[in-house]
């Protein structure tokens, strides 16, 4: 959690430089999520991810130097530089890839499992997912279909209140909670603290065992907050979407805050300084890279 924070936080730092000429979505706040559900896979195990990849890329064992040079546009870059921030993947960490649309990696994951299932292969997949994208077709689609074949997947929602700047309220009925749409179509399906990262690892280890021996598909959903703007660096609060005290009270349940007070302090130190080197090697790195060649334009494209 602390890593993903402190290449976020440098991230915003250097955004403003012009030099990241992509949209960033940024997870502050939310880290607890990607930390506690990635924590109990394995590099062999599949993710994929939406617009907000950062998190999850890097606690899936994405490559660091590869992320920040894919923000700079450089041929370095996880996607060759031609993705930006919300195109990530790492092939190698079994991070599948992230895009921006709205649930379109839903059905990307349901597939990914059921290739697994068909190779009889023991992995599981996991599909991180904000609580917009439980208003898709796709979404309900997916997982009727996840459940159908008794796929082993995990269907992830981190539930941060809001789509851009729409509220819940706005989007779904009060009465009803997210985990029971899932719940609705049949499948196993559980609410937690997504800012609790022992609450989280605890109930994804079940989701994942659960997946793993042939048992089917699980929804989780984690309650969590962004701190940061939907798009961007800033924070905006102001706009008048949300509220500072709503954001401060969220801010008082930081899942790293909280979990550093089970650490001794010089621990702490020692992660800083030693996540601090790696961060300014990989930001070395990405601005030292070349940019794509314009020969490279066409490379990778289906059709002509």
């Amino acid at each position: 959690m602390l890593r993903i924070r402190m290449v976020e936080e440098k991230i915003a730092g250097l955004y403003p430089q012009q030099e990241m000429r992509c949209p960033v979505h940024l997870c502050i706040g939310q880290e607890a999520v990607p930390a506690g559900v990635c924590a109990n896979l394995i590099s062999n195990d599949y993710a994929v991810s939406n617009h907000r990849s950062h998190g999850h890329y890097l606690a899936k064992g994405g490559d660091l130097k590869s992320m920040l040079a894919e923000l700079y546009g450089k041929v370095t870059g996880c996607s060759q530089g031609k993705g930006g921030s919300m195109h990530l993947v790492d092939l190698k960490a079994g991070f599948l890839g992230a895009s921006p649309i709205v649930g379109s990696t839903i059905p990307i994951g349901v597939g990914a499992a059921l290739g697994s299932m068909m190779k009889k292969e023991k992995r599981v997949t996991v599909i991180f997912f904000g609580e917009g994208a439980t208003e898709e077709g796709v979404f309900h689609e997916s997982v009727n279909f996840a459940l159908l074949k008794n796929l082993p997947v995990v269907f992830v929602c981190e539930n941060n209140l809001y789509s851009v700047y729409s509220p819940l309220s706005v989007r779904q009925p009060k009465t009803r909670e997210v985990y029971e749409l899932a719940k609705g179509h049949g499948m196993e399906s559980f609410q937690a603290d997504g800012n609790d990262v022992m609450k989280v690892y605890e109930l994804t280890q079940k989701a994942v065992s659960k997946a793993r021996e042939g048992k089917g598909p699980t929804f989780l959903e984690f309650k969590t907050y962004r701190w940061r703007e939907h798009c961007g660096p800033l924070y905006d609060n102001d706009t008048g979407y949300r509220t500072e005290k709503e954001f401060l009270e969220w801010k008082k349940r930081c899942p790293i805050e909280n979990l550093k007070k089970s650490f001794d302090l010089p621990i702490i130190q020692q992660m800083e300084k030693k996540f601090q080197v790696e961060i300014e090697a990989a930001v070395k790195f990405a601005k030292e890279s070349p940019f794509p060649k314009e020969e490279q334009l066409m490379e990778h494209v289906y059709a002509q």
